[in-house]
């Protein structure tokens, strides 16, 4: 079981945005999280970065975070922080093996990926393969 503590996890922002909103667009079964409560958190984040309404189909429900700003992010974080807090929801968790992915990075990506990189450089020792894991050396 994983488990997310949402007033202390131990990541950067923009990661736990991305967790979350990733989390909550899943069709996990045993994430913690009702569906109208994971509806509610990509919705109000949508709204934080886009004009027009949330997409409904599943597929389309992702976050694009490039254009973000620090003072968009901080309130991104403090949405999904004030959401799941109302609904008494501390700590989020989730039972799922880490999978493969299931996509190549598309080349719009890239600026964002290199972007993380620089933020958050790889701990020494640590060696990406290519396809989204890592090695511990």
């Amino acid at each position: 079981m994983q488990t997310l503590d949402i007033d202390r996890p131990d990541m950067p922002d923009l990661q736990f945005a991305l967790l979350v909103t990733a989390l909550c667009t899943s069709r996990l079964t045993s994430l913690n999280v009702p569906e109208a409560l994971r509806a509610t958190i990509f919705n109000r984040c949508w709204t934080l970065i886009h004009d027009g309404p949330p997409p409904t189909n599943l597929e389309d429900r992702v976050l694009d975070l490039r254009p973000w700003t620090e003072v968009t992010l901080e309130a991104m974080v403090e949405t999904i922080r004030g959401v799941l807090t109302e609904a008494g929801i501390r700590t989020l968790t989730w039972d799922h093996p880490p999978s493969e992915p299931t996509h190549a990075s598309t080349p719009e990506a890239q600026p964002l990926i290199e972007r993380l990189d620089q933020l958050y450089p790889q701990p020494p020792g640590v060696t990406d393969t290519g396809r989204g894991d890592a090695v511990m050396h």
